[in-house]
């Protein structure tokens, strides 16, 4: 039978139960294999249940003491309790100098009283009572997170200056690194905010006239890596050339802006667009490709393309590599059946075939006569500059993008020699 006897208005901080007449402190803390948070319990006194529903701060001191316990107890370990125990009258009913004492010999949460309104500067002095004075039972995970941050930042060495400072919040990461970057001019102290946007001026014009296409071979929403890097390298030299005070991390979080940006115009542009290589756009007054095409991946799955479809061959190709494209799935071919040759793409090895039929099978008993050559390709850019050319020009028109390589034992040494330098 558990009743409960105490709690507080923040549903984490520790309560105090009555199991089988048995007075205990019950916290939950961490998760188990399952992700499920843990819950832990150990046996008090009434003395201890006196000062827990009196004294808010001594309430949070035992709570931080007892926090790295639960961590060592890992995902199915058990408690220590009488470790747990054994801090009780020392948190609850020393002195607050011998509670400072304690708290420098043991280990404890600091983000906890942090989260609950203890002053840092004290708790950094190791005053710790004197800390909690005004602490609070709701918690504000935003300043323990701000804490937490700027400590890591204090390990690494760096030190933000105010500018450095107003760039990660107006792009939502001074607190969260990992997170897409957004504008958030509000979070930006006004006084300092013109001197944000003209890094970001900086930023934009670097970036301007360049693009970051998509990666099929990756599914239909992924985006090409070296064309974000290419961004990424561009923004940064330009920021920092302009802007030469700032930190690496604002430096950094201004490219990841303008890359993230780029690369949602990208996924939310039409296919045929991105489908577009320079070398389309050169060529668009070619004239319309007369003969059908046919897509295959490694799975045996077809897709017929034919002359006067409302989307070009190249469009409907990369929305089947992007439709079907997987880690078991990394080999596509193009084929122009009534000219007797095609492409094949290899995305596991970064490579290309080009197959062209030399002779006809006549009869039952004759195979037809293949000439097969392979070429290295760099990257998305490469295998879309390729299939562009194929499709408006064939085999033929390949010419120019090798080298061709016929004999497949110098082809893996080409390769081998590629994987080696990279």
């Amino acid at each position: 039978m558990r009743d409960i006897v105490f709690t507080r208005q923040s549903g984490w901080i520790p309560n105090v139960i009555r199991e089988d007449g048995e007075l205990k402190l019950m916290l939950g803390a961490g998760a188990d294999a399952n992700h499920e948070p843990r819950t832990f319990t150990f046996s008090i006194g009434e003395a201890h249940l006196a000062v827990i529903r009196e004294d808010l701060a001594r309430h949070l001191l035992l709570w931080s003491a007892v926090l790295p316990l639960c961590d060592a107890a890992g995902t199915r370990g058990r408690l220590d309790e009488n470790a747990a125990i054994t801090l009780l009258d020392p948190v609850l009913l020393s002195t607050p100098a011998d509670v400072d004492a304690l708290f420098r010999r043991i280990r404890w949460d600091r983000s906890r009283l942090i989260a609950h309104g203890a002053d840092i500067e004290l708790l950094g002095r190791g005053q710790v009572c004197a800390a909690m004075r005004a602490a609070t039972e709701t918690p504000n995970e935003k300043r323990a997170r701000k804490y937490h941050v700027n400590r890591r930042r204090t390990d690494r060495g760096a030190v933000l200056g105010p500018l450095d400072t107003a760039l990660l919040k107006y792009t939502g990461q001074y607190l969260h690194g990992a997170t897409v970057p957004r504008r958030m001019p509000d979070a930006v102290d006004p006084t300092l905010l013109p001197e944000v946007l003209r890094v970001i001026a900086t930023a934009e014009q670097a970036r301007a006239g360049m693009w970051i296409g998509r990666d099929p071979r990756r599914g239909k929403r992924a985006t090409d890596k070296q064309d974000w890097e290419r961004m990424a390298a561009t923004v940064d030299a330009a920021v920092r050339r302009g802007h030469p005070e700032l930190v690496d991390e604002a430096v950094r979080t201004v490219g990841f802006l303008m890359c993230s940006e780029a690369a949602d115009r990208s996924r939310s542009s039409p296919v045929e667009d991105d489908a577009e290589t320079a070398g389309d756009r050169a060529h668009s007054g070619g004239g319309a490709r007369q003969r059908g095409l046919s897509f295959t991946d490694d799975k045996g799955v077809e897709k017929k393309w034919l002359p006067g479809s409302p989307r070009s061959a190249g469009a409907e190709f990369w929305e089947f590599v992007g439709d079907r494209s997987a880690a078991d799935n990394e080999v596509f071919t193009i084929e122009d059946e009534e000219m007797g040759e095609g492409i094949q793409l290899h995305f596991y090895a970064d490579s290309i075939a080009r197959v062209t039929t030399l002779r006809e099978g006549a009869g039952s008993g004759s195979d037809p006569e293949y000439r097969v050559e392979y070429s290295l390709v760099d990257g998305i850019g490469g295998y879309r500059n390729l299939v562009s050319t194929f499709v408006r020009g064939g085999c033929a028109a390949l010419d120019h993008h090798g080298p061709w390589m016929s004999d497949a034992a110098e082809f893996e040494r080409a390769r081998r020699r590629r994987r080696g330098a990279q």
